[in-house]
């Protein structure tokens, strides 16, 4: 596999991997509403079709941290936004924040 080839599929199978386990975060964290069974995407608002509340960005911040350590902090990433931006957050956008934060690995792992 080329050098090129290599990094093309790395990032999208990290995408992947983050959007699995952010989905399996968001799933604990909804376990008490009605949308625990919700389909989560890329494409998944937070407030509007998953209507987290403050609360539960507390939750998934916390779940966040323990999963992927102190390099993915979700509070350092809405800090900067304006409430439309946050409430207009999806899946995606903390999906690509996390794989921005994550250390990168050799490109022999990464394969």
């Amino acid at each position: 596999m080329t050098t090129e080839r290599c990094e093309a599929v790395a990032p999208t199978r990290l995408v992947t991997t983050v959007l699995d386990e952010v989905t399996v975060m968001l799933q604990e964290v909804l376990g008490e509403y009605e949308f625990a069974d919700a389909e989560i995407t890329m494409s998944t608002r937070f407030h509007d079709d998953l209507e987290l509340e403050s609360i539960d960005l507390v939750t998934l911040s916390t779940a966040l941290r323990e999963h992927y350590g102190d390099t993915v902090n979700l509070a350092a990433f809405i800090a900067d936004r304006g409430l439309e931006e946050i409430i207009e957050l999806t899946v995606g956008d903390l999906v690509h924040h996390v794989v921005a934060s994550l250390p990168a690995a050799p490109a022999a792992e990464a394969v």
